[in-house]
C-alpha cells in the first residue's frame, strides 16, 4: 500500500513538471507567433504606404458568391492616384461619412457615443466608423460585426494612422471602396455611372457616388431615388458650407 501511495504520488509529480514543461512551451510559441504576427502585419502597412492595393478579402469574397450563384464573376477596378480622383469626391465623402476624418486619430469618440445612445432607442442601427475604420476593415479585414474582427479593425486602424498619412488613407479608401455589384474604387464607379474618369466627375456626380458608399448593392448611383436625391442635396449643401475644398493641411497645423 505504502509502494502505491509513493508511485502515485511519484506519477502527480512527474505530470506537474510535464506541465509546466508544456505551459512554458506553451507560452513561448504564442510569444514567438505574435512576435511575427506584428512584423508581418506592420510590414504589409508599411509597404501599402506606397505600393497599390490591387484586391481585398471583400473583393475575393464577392467573386466567389457570384461564381457560387451561377452569375458570371465582376470585378471592375482601376487604381488611381489621389491627384487624379475628383477633389469635389474627397471632400463628398468627408461630408457623408466622416466629418471629423482630419480631426481624430482613426476614432470619432463623440460619434461612437452618439451612436450608442441612439441605437439603445431605436430597431435601426446608426454606425460610427470612421474613414480610416473602413478603409482598415476593407483592405486587411472579412466582412462582418463580430467583436474578433472589430478588435483587428481597431489595430489596423491604428496602424494606418501611425503609418500612413490622411492623404493616402483616402486614396486608398476611394479605390477599394464597393461601389455597385462587382465596382469597387472611383474610377470604375465613374465610368459605369457616368461614363467620365474620376477625375471630371462633377459636384453632384461625386455626391452621388458618396452617397451609395454605405449600402452600394441597394442604391442604384445611375437611378437615384427620391430618397437618394435628398441626401444628394443634403450633401451638396455640406460642401458648400466646407467651402468646397478639403483641405489636408489643417491636420498638419492642429
Amino acid at each position: 500500500m505504502i509502494v502505491f501511495v509513493k508511485q502515485c504520488l511519484f506519477v502527480l509529480l512527474l505530470l506537474r513538471v510535464l506541465y509546466h514543461i508544456s505551459m512554458k512551451k506553451i507560452f513561448r510559441w504564442l510569444g514567438k507567433l505574435m512576435l511575427w504576427y506584428f512584423a508581418i502585419t506592420i510590414g504589409m502597412v508599411i509597404i501599402l504606404r506606397w505600393v497599390p492595393v490591387y484586391f481585398t478579402p471583400l473583393m475575393v469574397i464577392r467573386a466567389v458568391e457570384q461564381k457560387m450563384d451561377g452569375k458570371p464573376m465582376k470585378l471592375e477596378k482601376t487604381w488611381k492616384p489621389l491627384s487624379e480622383i475628383s477633389p469635389d469626391l474627397q471632400l463628398a465623402v468627408v461630408c457623408t461619412e466622416d466629418q471629423n476624418f482630419l480631426k481624430h486619430h482613426g476614432f470619432d469618440f463623440g460619434a461612437i457615443q452618439k451612436a450608442i445612445k441612439h441605437n439603445e432607442k431605436s430597431k435601426r442601427k446608426r454606425g460610427a466608423s470612421t474613414i480610416s475604420q473602413q478603409t482598415a476593415k476593407n483592405v486587411f479585414l472579412w466582412p462582418g460585426r463580430s467583436w474578433i474582427r472589430k478588435g483587428f479593425e481597431v489595430y489596423f486602424t491604428f496602424l494606418i494612422e501611425t503609418i500612413w498619412s490622411k492623404e493616402r488613407i483616402m486614396e486608398v479608401y476611394l479605390n477599394i471602396a464597393e461601389m455597385g455589384k462587382g465596382i469597387y474604387g472611383a474610377e470604375a464607379a465613374s465610368k459605369a455611372y457616368f461614363n467620365t474618369s474620376a477625375a471630371k466627375i462633377n459636384k453632384r456626380q461625386a455626391a452621388t457616388l458618396a452617397i451609395v458608399l454605405p449600402s452600394p448593392l441597394k442604391y442604384n448611383a445611375k437611378h437615384p431615388s427620391p430618397y437618394l436625391n435628398g441626401r444628394i442635396n443634403w450633401t451638396l449643401q455640406q460642401m458648400r458650407f466646407w467651402g468646397g475644398k478639403l483641405d489636408y493641411d489643417k491636420k498638419e497645423k492642429k
